[in-house]
């Protein structure tokens, strides 16, 4: 077990199991490969990787979007987020630090995501939404995204009886692309246009506007987000093979060429369910390509001890896991076994519900070790905005140098474009 010293990071990685066909050897030989990926992406980190590497440290942009969100909120008792996949991913995780399905924080704004073309939901919204007291937020990157130009074309009528002055308060459209079909759309109604970072792929975009604003709505610290995001990259700079997006980037080609084709996160923290399918998208979007790759898995503790842990231990030996685990001892609940007065459960004397929690988080790791397979577990003190924004940078990190272990472009998804212009052409083929 190695447990190496992560000082200033709002989290720590620790290696519990590094299964039982993996060589130590070979580990320190992709160590060494990803510390030198690591060198050569800060030298040179291209033009899609730049604005990943630069956004931690970058402040200038936040007060414009802390004045966005802020006077919106003022104005409105909801906001409906449009958009999908990475456009949608990271705000949606954010958010749940300061929703945690309870409603907002006083004297916030409810926010919705919006992140599919489902006819029943949108339907519903569309019959309760009231223009003047609930904004909109439109993301696309490209500005061409045909689910979101659909969202928006769907629920953007009740705006137009607006004036135009207060429909502009109301409707911000987030673009690259401001000539793009979702640009011209802002445009041609006057709507408020955002610039989308240049250069920035959906699924890298949580720590720019598109993540932050709708943080910032919720009433999030996304100072404290940068931060943390900060910290990690402080790392990827100072540790050499031992920077912890440099160990997991490692671990994760070790654990491919060892044949683990399967990669399961699974945190013990309901509010951290949704960044396990930010996760989900980047690693897979980013990694499955060319034959290669790794199946991401989200899984959520200790719900899926239920469902899924027999699988994961008895099932097929193909899956690595990592879990994310919080410091709960003491916190939450009080337990009182004498309201059922059986002695078999006098162990819950004087525990509490984070007591609990923290007990199956390291039963679930011990199972998982004492099997012989990969594991690797992710130590926060407290979900905040901090300790989410290193999260968010790690992985984005240990996606990037993983992607060059195994020899794939970790940007671009060529297989999903196909797929785009079939819709498309079915749709014309339903209007003829």
């Amino acid at each position: 077990m190695t447990d190496d010293a992560q000082p200033n990071l709002p989290y720590r990685q620790e290696l519990i199991e590094i299964g039982a066909r993996a060589d130590a050897g070979r580990l320190e030989a992709l160590k060494r490969q990803a510390a030198a990926a690591a060198a050569a992406l800060l030298a040179e980190p291209g033009a899609d990787a730049a604005p990943i590497l630069a956004l931690p440290e970058r402040r200038e942009d936040l007060g414009e979007i802390v004045e966005r969100a802020e006077a919106l909120a003022k104005l409105v008792g909801e906001v409906a987020v449009l958009g999908t996949g990475g456009s949608s991913l990271g705000g949606q995780t954010l958010l749940a630090l300061a929703d945690r399905g309870y409603g907002p924080k006083l004297g916030r704004p409810t926010v919705r995501f919006f992140d599919n073309v489902d006819p029943d939901l949108l339907g519903l919204y569309a019959a309760r939404l009231d223009a003047r007291s609930a904004g909109l937020v439109i993301i696309s990157k490209s500005g061409g995204t045909l689910e979101t130009l659909a969202q928006a074309l769907a629920l953007l009528p009740p705006y137009l009886e607006l004036p135009v002055v207060e429909r502009a308060k109301r409707v911000l459209v987030i673009t690259e692309a401001p000539d793009s079909p979702l640009g011209q759309l802002a445009q041609r109604h006057g709507l408020t246009l955002l610039p989308h970072e240049p250069q920035l792929g959906g699924r890298f975009t949580a720590l720019s506007s598109v993540g932050l604003l709708p943080a910032a709505l919720g009433g999030l610290d996304i100072g404290a987000v940068r931060s943390g995001a900060a910290a990690v990259m402080a790392a990827l700079r100072g540790q050499g093979t031992e920077a912890p997006p440099v160990v997991g980037a490692a671990l994760a080609a070790l654990w491919m060429e060892q044949g683990y084709g399967q990669q399961v996160l699974m945190p013990y923290c309901d509010r951290l369910a949704t960044f396990a399918l930010w996760y989900r998208q980047l690693w897979a979007e980013s990694l499955g390509k060319e034959g290669r790759g790794q199946t991401p898995i989200r899984a959520v503790g200790a719900v899926d001890q239920h469902s899924q842990l027999q699988l994961y231990l008895e099932g097929p030996q193909d899956k690595a896991f990592s879990l994310v685990q919080l410091q709960s001892r003491g916190v939450g609940l009080a337990l009182d076994p004498a309201l059922i007065g059986d002695p078999a459960l006098d162990y819950l004397a004087g525990r509490r519900l984070g007591d609990l929690l923290l007990a199956e988080a390291r039963a679930t790791a011990d199972s998982i070790a004492a099997a012989g397979l990969p594991l690797r577990v992710f130590h926060l003190a407290q979900p905040d905005e901090a300790a989410l924004g290193g999260l968010f940078q790690h992985f984005m990190l240990e996606t990037l140098l993983t992607a060059e272990l195994i020899g794939v472009s970790a940007f671009g998804q060529p297989a999903v474009e196909s797929g785009k212009a079939a819709a498309r052409r079915y749709l014309r083929e339903m209007a003829s």
